[in-house]
């Protein structure tokens, strides 16, 4: 089993910057996607940020692009989501996500963070 847990967030004015982060331990397959997923209220789970960990390769929600970076600590097995320029509408529950790409293997997700984005 994998664990997946995240850290970070609060509350901040718009414009201003937060970064997630999110360590994953337990028996990893050795091709994985890792990544961030948000609900705002009255949303749907929406796609943000993910990385494939083989190669570093990154992939960004066109909302954030530009604004949100994706990066990795293999020594820590984390990581991180900084969030640069935001916005009102970035307000909503963040859960970090582990995607095995090969394989029969079900996902792996964080209990979710807050991110409260003030006008």
């Amino acid at each position: 089993q994998v664990q997946v847990v995240e850290s970070g967030g609060g509350s901040v004015q718009a414009g201003g910057s937060l970064r997630l982060s999110c360590a994953v331990s337990g028996r990893t397959v050795s091709s994985y996607r890792m990544g961030w997923f948000r609900q705002g209220p009255g949303k749907e789970r929406e796609f943000v940020a993910a990385m494939r960990w083989s190669d570093g390769t990154t992939y960004y929600a066109d909302s954030v692009k530009g604004r949100f970076t994706i990066s990795r600590d293999n020594a820590k097995n984390t990581v991180y989501l900084q969030m640069n320029s935001l916005k009102p509408e970035d307000t909503a529950v963040y859960s970090c996500n582990y995607q095995p790409l090969i394989g029969v293997i079900r996902d792996s997700w964080g209990q979710g963070i807050q991110v409260t984005v003030s006008s």
